[in-house]
C-alpha cells in the first residue's frame, strides 16, 4: 500500500503546523517541513521541540529565506524532498503541500487512490505552445536572468530586465529540455523523485539556468518531470483542489464548504481560511476515518463559476468577490502610516522596507499612480480602490503571500481608518507629526489648487492660518477616534524618543526601530 511523504513548505502559524504534522502521520505517513528562514526563531523551535518525539517527522537540513517568484522556494522544495527520500526509505509517494492545504478525503481513500495506478500527478504543459501564463511575461521569464525579487524589489527588478533587453543580454535555453509550466502542487512517486534528485546533482548546467528563471517553482519540477518519465506515466493534474477568482486570487475556503470539498475528486484543497476552525476539525477527522465513503460530483468549479456569474446580474446567492471576502481575516495584521507630509512617509518606508522586508505600499488611496500590481482592473482607479477597499487589501495580502502589510494614508482620510479599524483583523496606526512652515504650507496651497502663481501676499497671509488649522482639525478627529493601536512620533522628538513607538508599531525590537527613527533627512521638506 502506497505511504506518502508530504513535502510541507509553511512559514506562519506553528500551532496549525504541529496539528497538521500530527494528523496526517498518525495515519502511517510521513512528513517533512522546510519552515521559512525568514519567519520567527521561536515559532521554529516550538515546532520541533513539539514533533522531536515523533519518528515520521523530519525537516529540511537547513532553512532558506523563501521569497515569491524566486529560486528559493525550489530549493526550499528539494530541502525537504532531500530529508525526506534520505528519511523514510518506506515512503512510496511524495506530497507537496502548503500550510493553507487540507485532506479532504480519508487517509484510506488517498492510499487507494495513489495504489489504483503507477504513475505521477504533476500538472506539465508545454510552456510556449499552451495558454497556462494569461498576461504579463512569457518567453522573458526563461531567457533574460531575474536575480531580484519582482514584488520586494521592483525598482531593481524591472531595471535589471529592462538593461539586459537593451543590452541584448538573453540567453539560449538548454537545448536538450523541453520547458513545461503547471502548477507546483504535485504528487510524485519515489522513483521518480530519486531521479530528479540524481538530475540536480549531474545537470549543473540546468540548475544554473532555473536559478535565475522567474516563478521556476511553475516550471522547474514540471520540466524535469516530463524529461525523466514517460508520457504514459504522467497525469498533467494536481490532486490539491484549488480555485481562482476573476482577479486571479486564490478562493479561500470556510466552514460551510465542508461537503462541497468532500465531492471534488482531489485528496486536498487549497485555501482553507485560518479562521475555519469547525472545518478544520471536521477534516482532520475525517482523515482517520477508514469506514468515510465519497460520492464524487466534481462539480466545484462549474458551481463556482456560476454563482458569482448570477451575482454580475444582481440575482441572489451570487456575492461579488469584495462582499464575500469583507473582512481582511483575523490573522492578518494591516499597518497603516499616516502622515500629511506624503515624502516623510514614504522616506520612512523605504527605510522600514530595508530593515523589516515588510511589503510596504505609499499613498494607495491618494495618488493614481501609485505603484501596485495588477489584481484585475480593481487597482485601476481611485474610486475603485477607496469603494472596494477591503477587497483591495485582501487581495494585496494574498498577493504578497503575507500576513503582515504596510500602507500609507493621508489624515484626511478617517473614513478609510475607521472602517479598517473596525474589521476583526489587527490594525495598528502609526500617526507622525510634522512642523508646517509657511513656506510649505504656501506649497502645498499651490499643489492642491487653492493658489496660484500669481496668489498675493495678503491672500496667503489670510489662508494659510486656515490650512494650519484643517491639519491640526485632522490629528484631533484621529486622536478622538480613540484607535486601539494609535501611536504618534514627531518631528520635534529626538529619534530615541521616537523608536519606542516606531517598534511597537511594527513589532520589532528597538535597535531596529532606532535605525528607522535615525532616517537620513527624514523630516526634510
Amino acid at each position: 500500500m502506497a505511504k506518502i511523504a508530504y513535502i510541507l513548505l509553511c512559514h506562519k502559524d506553528p500551532d496549525a503546523i504541529i496539528g497538521q504534522a500530527e494528523m496526517l502521520t498518525k495515519a502511517g505517513d510521513y512528513i517533512a517541513i522546510h519552515f521559512d528562514g525568514r519567519a520567527r526563531p521561536e515559532h521554529y523551535r516550538r515546532i520541533r521541540g513539539a514533533l522531536a518525539d515523533n519518528p515520521n517527522v523530519t525537516f529540511a537540513r537547513k532553512r532558506v529565506k523563501c521569497g515569491w517568484g524566486e529560486w528559493s522556494l525550489v530549493q526550499a522544495t528539494l530541502l525537504a524532498v532531500e530529508a525526506a527520500a534520505k528519511d523514510f526509505p518506506r515512503a512510496t509517494h511524495f506530497y507537496m503541500l502548503s500550510g493553507d492545504c487540507a485532506a479532504i478525503k480519508s487517509a484510506r481513500y488517498a492510499h487507494e487512490f495513489l495504489d489504483a495506478e503507477d504513475v505521477d500527478y504533476i500538472e506539465s504543459f508545454d510552456y510556449f505552445e499552451s495558454d497556462w501564463i494569461k498576461t504579463g511575461m512569457k518567453e522573458e521569464r526563461l531567457i533574460y536572468r531575474h536575480y531580484f525579487n519582482e514584488r520586494k524589489r521592483k525598482w531593481l527588478f524591472d531595471a535589471s530586465f529592462a538593461l539586459q533587453r537593451k543590452l541584448g543580454l538573453s540567453r539560449a535555453i538548454p537545448n536538450d529540455i523541453q520547458i513545461m509550466i503547471g502548477s507546483q502542487w504535485w504528487c510524485l512517486r519515489r522513483r521518480t523523485v530519486e531521479w530528479i534528485l540524481e538530475f540536480t546533482r549531474k545537470r549543473r548546467d540546468v540548475m544554473r539556468f532555473f536559478r535565475t528563471t522567474w516563478i521556476p517553482d511553475e516550471t522547474f519540477f514540471q520540466t524535469l518531470v516530463r524529461h525523466v518519465v514517460p508520457d504514459a506515466e504522467i497525469r498533467t493534474r494536481t490532486l490539491t483542489f484549488l480555485m481562482f477568482t476573476d482577479y486571479g486570487m486564490p478562493q479561500t475556503f470556510y466552514n460551510d464548504h465542508y461537503d462541497l470539498l468532500l465531492g471534488q475528486d482531489f485528496l486536498f484543497a487549497r485555501k482553507i481560511s485560518p479562521e475555519a476552525t469547525e472545518l478544520k476539525a471536521r477534516l482532520g477527522a475525517l482523515y482517520s476515518d477508514d469506514d468515510a465513503t465519497f460520492k464524487i460530483s466534481n462539480e466545484g468549479r462549474s458551481l463556482f463559476k456560476f454563482l458569482t456569474g448570477r451575482g454580475r446580474i444582481g440575482q441572489r446567492f451570487g456575492s461579488r468577490f469584495w462582499e464575500t471576502e469583507s473582512t481582511l481575516g483575523r490573522h492578518r495584521e494591516l499597518m497603516i502610516v499616516i502622515c500629511k507630509k506624503w515624502h516623510v512617509a514614504k522616506r520612512l518606508l523605504e527605510q522600514v522596507r530595508k530593515i523589516t522586508n515588510t511589503p510596504a505600499i505609499e499613498y494607495l488611496f491618494n495618488e493614481e499612480d501609485t505603484d501596485l500590481p495588477d489584481l484585475g482592473g480593481i487597482q485601476s482607479t481611485l474610486e475603485k480602490r477607496t469603494r472596494h477597499r477591503r477587497a483591495l487589501m485582501r487581495m494585496l495580502f494574498d498577493y504578497y503571500g503575507t500576513d503582515q502589510l504596510i500602507v500609507c494614508m493621508d489624515p484626511s482620510a478617517l473614513d478609510l481608518l475607521q472602517d479598517f479599524a473596525s474589521d476583526r483583523s489587527t490594525t495598528r496606526m502609526l500617526e507622525i507629526q510634522c512642523v508646517f512652515t509657511d513656506d510649505y504650507l504656501i506649497g502645498h496651497a499651490m499643489r492642491v489648487g487653492l493658489a496660484g502663481e500669481q496668489t498675493s501676499a495678503e491672500t496667503f497671509e489670510r489662508l494659510l492660518p486656515t490650512i494650519r488649522g484643517d491639519m491640526v482639525y485632522e490629528s484631533d478627529g484621529i486622536r478622538d477616534a480613540e484607535f486601539e493601536h494609535h501611536y504618534i512620533i514627531s518631528e520635534s522628538r529626538p529619534p530615541e524618543e521616537n523608536a519606542a513607538p516606531i517598534a511597537r508599531f511594527l513589532d520589532i525590537d528597538h535597535e531596529q526601530a532606532r535605525d528607522i527613527a535615525r532616517t537620513e533627512h527624514l523630516f526634510a521638506d
